[in-house]
């Protein structure tokens, strides 16, 4: 009975979840790879991650408070959090080059795919139109995981970004070309 369940729950996935999951793994294994990256790509991800986050708020709870308000808190003390902690390590920039030197990491896609898969279960949730999907606690939970794990691309951008404003230059090798 669970199986035919589930069954059911992908044929009824749209084509284009199944494409997003596969370019965010493709985006994720890229991440795991030492690597060189120019100031303007540092930003792709983090912007990514909080758009698709702030828009899995939105359409599953529209413009509400106790989404919204959730999301804000998440995403900044996944910010404050992951500053402090100066997270990834090992970050440099190459005044020469213009290019952060990052060190490879699985972390990135294994928030990615939490983030996807949140977004996945509440869209179930929403579709077959599970009581739960209406109740305050659900909607805050969900709202605040997202700006959790969104926050966490946030804060590592603001790390790396930081590596250039104060010229460190950390003697890492990428083991990759540059992007």
């Amino acid at each position: 009975m669970k199986t035919s369940f589930l069954i059911e729950i992908l044929k009824h996935t749209p084509p284009w979840v199944f494409v997003l999951f596969f370019v965010l793994l493709a985006v994720g294994y890229f991440q795991s790879k030492d690597r060189a990256i120019s100031r303007g790509k540092v930003s792709i991800l983090p912007v990514a991650m909080i758009v698709l986050s702030f828009h899995g708020v939105l359409s599953a709870f529209g413009a509400i408070a106790i989404g919204l308000v959730p999301w804000v808190l998440g995403v900044a003390i996944a910010v404050g959090i992951g500053v402090s902690l100066a997270a990834p390590k090992g970050v440099g920039f190459s005044t020469a080059t213009q290019r952060f030197l990052i060190p490879g990491s699985w972390l990135p896609l294994a928030f990615m795919m939490a983030i996807f898969f949140t977004k996945y279960l509440v869209g179930v949730i929403m579709a077959r139109q599970l009581p739960i999907a209406g109740e305050t606690s659900f909607i805050a939970t969900v709202s605040l995981c997202y700006g959790l794990l969104s926050g966490v691309f946030l804060a590592r951008a603001i790390v790396i970004w930081r590596s250039a404003m104060l010229h460190r230059l950390t003697p890492i090798q990428p083991t990759v070309h540059a992007d």
